[in-house]
């Protein structure tokens, strides 16, 4: 998709900083996954995560996140 905006509007960003508060906002609201977020924003995973943790967002890690955790923990082979 190609999104048009026009210079007036933009304040001074660049469109990487646009980017970047788009896949925040996007994330903050539930609407992005860690990963969707960090591809918008051009940033790789762990920069993605440092950038939310700057802006004490936090991760969307509930209870079921939690358990299924726990079951790929228990099912991993032993050695």
């Amino acid at each position: 998709m190609t999104l048009t905006i026009p210079d007036e509007v933009m304040r001074g960003m660049t469109p990487e900083q646009v980017r970047l508060e788009l896949a925040v906002a996007l994330f903050a609201a539930n609407q992005a996954s860690t990963c969707r977020g960090a591809k918008i924003a051009g940033l790789n995973f762990l920069e993605f995560q440092k950038e939310l943790g700057r802006r004490k967002i936090p991760i969307h890690y509930g209870v079921e996140d939690f358990e299924q955790d726990l079951h790929t923990l228990k099912n991993l082979p032993r050695s």
